[in-house]
């Protein structure tokens, strides 16, 4: 085992568990939590490579991949990995984001080894021949229609990236462009699998019931052959500075208006991010908290609110979205979300009001880690978007100690007009409401595989 491989980095998560970081010679890195709570296992690929690793008119290469890869290899036929995954009763599911891809087995501790060689295969046997990418380019393009164009929330939240970032990856939709997915060269998916899929592109996350000195053996019995890649440089366009507000306003066949602000905020590894996360919480984390209380309690204008902080790794959003309720329209939120945030930069927030929001984010972290999907699942974000586990296991620290001080000090920063974009959708007088549940839609933050839940529906569940 010293021979083969090497450990680079170990800390705890929670109070019984411990992780270590394993590095092979061909690059390969393996996240490792021994979980003897139950006899499973969460074996799950992270690659370092997303939407924002694509280049303009070839956007949704990453995401038709996430398609592809449960496809044909050299020794399964199509379709044939997800049937033996469930024949030991487990599950097989993947998710695209803005900064990676991964895949997740999920299976009895038993079956570990079927999972470490069936992942092996597809990570360098995948076949890309013209009829099973046909097959799953057509998936795709009926995937986005469904999601994007004949959904109003998709529409909104791809509208909003496209009007966050002009420079940046981030602005053109995980999904792809319509135009791009039925546009892209067989050639260019071959190369695209041959550069990013590689031992040296990626992290192993195993979080379960498993002796880690055979686990170490397995991934080098089946891996240690693959060969890495030579990478290419991933330098990405900074996003300008924004120096005015920017709104979007367009017709849908929809009943009521449909707001989604969002003001730009730092990347996730900034130390402004918790505060920002727990902002996020006062202002529509539970019925009770200031946006939410205002608008859909006191006020009734709206029928829903809802925030949420993207954890990206580059420049990220803090996203209100509003339905409104019948009679009322979007500028009149807008003009109560105005005042809730004043109050904010104005006034320190009390502290049974701010223990209150941090008890919310406390109980919301843990209950995403409770078991090894969800424990792998923030293990392989933090190491493949932030480079290192370890953001994950300090971060239900940095969230506690949040002082009213950083709160206001970070609402005055970031919560500015110059600094937020807007898209609304208002009522064209057309039938039909449009209101399609949207799993899974297009804002580039997460698209499942077609038969599982992906990840957690809009990409916003990882601590």
């Amino acid at each position: 085992m010293a021979a083969t491989w090497t450990l680079e980095a170990e800390a705890p998560l929670g109070r019984s568990l411990r992780v270590r970081r394993w590095r092979a010679p061909s690059g390969l890195a393996l996240l490792c939590a021994v979980d003897r709570a139950a006899p499973i296992v969460s074996y799950q690929t992270w690659f370092r490579v997303g939407s924002r690793h694509e280049h303009p008119g070839r956007t949704g290469m990453a995401h038709l991949f996430e398609h592809l890869m449960f496809n044909q290899t050299e020794s399964l036929p199509p379709g044939e990995f997800d049937r033996v995954i469930e024949r030991t009763g487990g599950e097989s599911n993947a998710a695209t984001w803005v900064d990676w891809t991964y895949y997740r087995v999920s299976l009895p501790a038993r079956d570990l080894e079927l999972g470490v060689r069936l992942e092996a295969e597809r990570m360098s046997h995948l076949v890309l021949d013209e009829g099973p990418v046909e097959a799953e380019r057509d998936v795709v393009t009926n995937e986005r229609r469904e999601r994007v164009e004949d959904d109003v929330d998709g529409w909104l939240d791809e509208k909003l990236m496209a009007l966050a970032f002009r420079a940046h990856p981030y602005g053109w939709p995980t999904i792809g462009w319509m135009e791009d997915i039925r546009a892209l060269p067989l050639d260019d998916i071959r190369a695209f699998y041959r550069t990013w899929y590689a031992p040296n592109n990626a992290t192993l996350v195993v979080v379960g019931d498993v002796d880690e000195p055979a686990l170490l053996e397995l991934v080098d019995r089946y891996y240690g052959a693959i060969p890495p890649a030579t990478l290419p440089a991933t330098a990405t366009a900074p996003e300008p500075p924004q120096t005015e507000e920017r709104v979007h306003r367009e017709g849908k066949p929809i009943a009521t208006d449909r707001l989604l602000l969002g003001w730009r905020a730092p990347g996730q590894g900034d130390p402004d991010w918790a505060v920002l996360d727990l902002i996020a919480t006062l202002l529509a984390g539970s019925p009770s908290t200031r946006l939410y209380r205002r608008l859909v309690v006191e006020r009734e204008l709206a029928s829903t609110v809802d925030t949420q902080l993207t954890p990206f790794r580059d420049p990220s959003l803090l996203r209100v979205a509003v339905t409104l309720a019948r009679g009322h329209r979007a500028d009149e939120a807008l003009a109560e979300i105005d005042d809730i945030v004043r109050g904010l930069i104005e006034r320190p927030v009390a502290a049974e009001e701010l223990a209150k929001a941090k008890n919310l984010v406390e109980t919301d972290f843990w209950a995403g880690l409770t078991d090894p999907d969800g424990k792998a699942e923030a293990l392989g974000h933090h190491e493949t978007a932030l480079g290192d586990f370890r953001s994950l296991t300090t971060l239900a620290e940095r969230l506690a100690a949040v002082t009213a001080e950083d709160v206001q000090r970070v609402a005055r920063e970031y919560l500015r007009k110059d600094r937020r974009s807007i898209v609304i959708a208002e009522p064209d007088g057309e039938d039909g409401d449009g209101d399609g549940d949207g799993d899974e839609h297009g804002d580039g933050d997460g698209h499942g595989h077609g038969h599982g839940h992906g990840h957690g529906g809009d990409g916003m569940g990882i601590p």
